[in-house]
């Protein structure tokens, strides 16, 4: 949703405190999963712009700024401080990710809801409260502006296409995309979405699933440890207090 590992741990984070301090607005009208994940889908959609979100960029956009990094050989692998496969993926992580922030915010969520984590449209139009129907019409929305897009320019699933990630690797480090030195999305033994997706990747044959795979194929990133954050915020003075308001508030008739 948001590109940037930091800006990622941020909005775990301030998810986590809601869920903490709205337990007690939980009426059981839904079970307390569909409760849990509205309110993260809710946060997900308002929150302030991050880094990454700084300005509006389209797809015809990000594929001129494709066609503007050179193709090129990576240097000597013995003159980079990371292994070679491991540059390429970073550059093949953000290309992709990069790709997902050209959707506006709902038809991210929505793509990532049903095509990466392949969820059934009676629980995605639940999660997002709107019938079956309109969740398969903006889904299908979705898939068709970014695998189009992708049809057209990258060259994972479609080889017809020039562009390819071990071509550009050289030219997003030269461009600051990638820093060697500190990699954000490429790590050795990582969890895959795909390892957790509800669908086997390997079941995908159809072509709009074959461009979903190549996002279950981003990795988990090792999270900081957030309960011990968590237990760290709850103690300060402030959260408490504004935990008590909060309680308040709901008190009143």
């Amino acid at each position: 949703m948001v590109l940037q590992p930091a800006d990622a741990e941020d909005a775990t984070q301030e998810v986590l405190i809601k869920l903490v301090t709205r337990l007690s607005t939980f009426d059981g009208r839904s079970s307390l999963h569909t409760w849990l994940y509205r309110i993260a889908i809710n946060h997900l959609l308002n929150m302030k712009r991050g880094r990454a979100e700084s300005r509006e960029i389209t797809f015809a956009q990000y594929g001129r700024k494709l066609d503007e990094i050179s193709d090129a050989d990576l240097p000597d692998p013995r003159a980079l401080p990371a292994d070679a496969q491991l540059l390429i993926a970073e550059a093949r992580i953000g290309c992709t990710s990069g790709m997902l922030l050209c959707l506006d915010r709902e038809q991210r969520i929505v793509y990532i809801l049903g095509s990466i984590f392949g969820v059934r449209d009676t629980v995605g139009g639940e999660l997002l409260e709107i019938s079956r129907e309109n969740f398969r019409q903006k889904l299908a929305r979705a898939r068709r502006d970014l695998h189009s897009f992708m049809q057209e320019k990258c060259g994972l699933v479609n080889t017809a296409n020039p562009c390819r990630c071990a071509r550009k690797t050289r030219g997003f480090i030269a461009a600051g995309h990638i820093d060697p030195n500190h990699l954000r999305f490429a790590h050795e033994r990582v969890t895959h979405v795909r390892d957790v997706a509800a669908q086997a990747s390997e079941e995908l044959t159809k072509l709009d699933a074959a461009y979903a795979t190549i996002h279950r194929d981003h990795p988990f990133q090792n999270p900081p440890d957030f309960v011990a954050r968590l237990r760290e915020l709850m103690s300060r003075p402030e959260f408490r207090a504004t935990f008590e308001l909060n309680s308040a508030n709901e008190a009143k008739p």
